[in-house]
């Protein structure tokens, strides 16, 4: 079984926030392979179902970005979960251009407080990640206002389609080829319009 966590931020005022890019993937899974988030347990909506022939649990912690490590600890200690070969955690990512993904199967916070929190309450930083660029923070902007902000028109088209591709992402990783995915979602954009 897997637990594909999502981060972002409960309340109406975040949805659609540069935070809320986890929240925003679990939700296009959730449509897609047809299983309801909706269950209200570990301090998570959560919903069951089957992706790629995997068992797996969507969650989308309820506790705030910077305390997702509680609700992730309680998961994976409930449901028995290995954090490094069955938790996968996919969130914003400021230091990548917007809809840009970055998967890696284990690595620092990266300055990201739900990350920081999460390694802090499972004890490893060892556990695969989807990062998903937010697009770099403007010289002046508080990190905090930038991040809990929304997305011009052009940039929602981008994460549109850096969702989708985030999407395929864990139906690789969920089939055992997260190398794979990671030749083919970690290179930068730049270089596949070279490529075209």
């Amino acid at each position: 079984m897997f637990i594909i966590a999502g981060l972002g931020n409960p309340d109406r005022q975040y949805e659609g926030t540069r935070h809320n890019a986890g929240f925003e993937v679990i939700d296009r899974i959730a449509e897609k392979y047809n299983i309801e988030v909706n269950m209200k347990k570990h301090r998570a909506l959560i919903g069951k179902g089957i992706l790629e022939g995997q068992k797996v649990i969507l969650a989308k912690p309820q506790t705030y970005m910077n305390l997702s490590g509680e609700s992730i600890l309680s998961l994976t200690d409930y449901y028995k979960i290995d954090p490094e070969r069955e938790l996968l955690v996919i969130y914003d990512d400021v230091s990548l251009d917007v809809g840009q993904l970055r998967i890696r199967a284990k690595g620092s916070a990266g300055g990201h407080n739900g990350i920081k929190n999460i390694i802090a309450h499972l004890g490893t930083q060892v556990f695969p990640r989807i990062k998903v660029g937010v697009g770099e923070k403007p010289k002046g902007y508080d990190l905090a206002d930038y991040v809990l902000g929304h997305f011009s028109r052009a940039e929602r088209e981008q994460m549109d389609e850096g969702y989708d591709r985030a999407v395929r992402a864990v139906e690789l990783i969920m089939s055992g080829r997260i190398d794979e995915a990671m030749n083919e979602y970690n290179r930068k954009k730049k270089e596949e319009q070279r490529e075209s």
